[in-house]
């Protein structure tokens, strides 16, 4: 059983979804068994949670074996995380910042995998976000995408427009919004699929996603920009694609990381 008590207003899947990644992968289970606790009230629904409510989930031992994430990197300063797809990256911080001091440096789409790192001290959450601010630490993803790209490689630019209210973006070839830079290699060709290896030159939000079905190539399994169809034939229900690389140029506190490579495990596959 794990508990967890309420700090501010919010919806009980939103609650889960911040602080138990476990609970957060079988929530629907839960709900449907009332295995979550509110107050000490079995509940079989999403509900308003609000400060100061006691949340309870009885996890099968099959559900509490579930990672959320593997350690690929610690020490007195910063952790490394390989993030499962799936997981809101709030939870995966809740989780570390149990065990000790922990900042939050940089967050992935809850159904991207890939690497995440995060400070373990104030000097090196400051040297991070630094790092992050003046691009001097590169994040390369692979993403798996329907059809075969024009060329083996390319830089992409186009502009990119945000919808706050249906929480997606808007990609177009006119200059309106925020110009986005995406570069891609092919690294294979599968089938009607391409697995790319993408470099960003920008980091907006969705960009990934959102410029690649702009330009006719989705990726695979996305519920927001990409084809249906193809999601639905394969019974995909979360983006194929990872962070998949994680390079840092550092200074100061954490001058030893610089040059140091961090690989994740995920693939962007089928």
């Amino acid at each position: 059983m794990k508990k967890f008590v309420v700090s501010g207003e919010s919806s009980l899947k939103n609650f889960t979804d911040s602080v138990c990644a476990q609970a957060s992968f079988c929530f629907r289970a839960l709900l449907k068994n009332k295995e979550i606790r509110v107050n000490g009230k079995k509940v079989g629904a999403d509900m308003p949670v609000h400060a100061g409510d006691e949340v309870q989930y009885f996890l099968t031992p099959a559900q509490e074996a579930k990672r959320a994430f593997e350690i690929v990197y610690e020490d007195e300063n910063v952790l490394v995380a390989d993030k499962e797809s799936g997981v809101n990256s709030e939870a995966v911080f809740a989780e570390l910042a149990e065990k000790g001091e922990c900042f939050f440096i940089h967050r992935l789409d809850r159904n991207t995998a890939g690497l995440m790192i995060f400070a373990k001290t104030p000097a090196a959450e400051e040297e991070l976000l630094s790092a992050f601010r003046e691009r001097r630490a590169e994040k390369i993803y692979h993403a798996l995408v329907l059809g075969h790209m024009p060329e083996r490689r390319a830089l992409l630019a186009a502009y990119l427009t945000k919808d706050e209210k249906k929480s997606l973006v808007r990609v177009s070839a006119q200059p309106q919004g925020e110009k986005i830079l995406t570069e891609y290699e092919v690294l294979r060709e599968m089938g009607k699929t391409s697995l790319l290896k993408i470099t960003l030159h920008t980091g907006k939000t969705h960009q990934i996603r959102a410029h690649l079905a702009f330009v006719g190539h989705p990726v695979a399994g996305d519920t927001k920009y990409g084809n249906g169809v193809f999601n639905r034939a394969h019974s995909l229900t979360r983006q194929r694609l990872v962070a998949k690389e994680l390079s840092l140029q550092t200074e100061g506190v954490l001058s030893y990381l610089s040059g140091k490579r961090f690989i994740s495990r995920r693939e962007a596959k089928i």
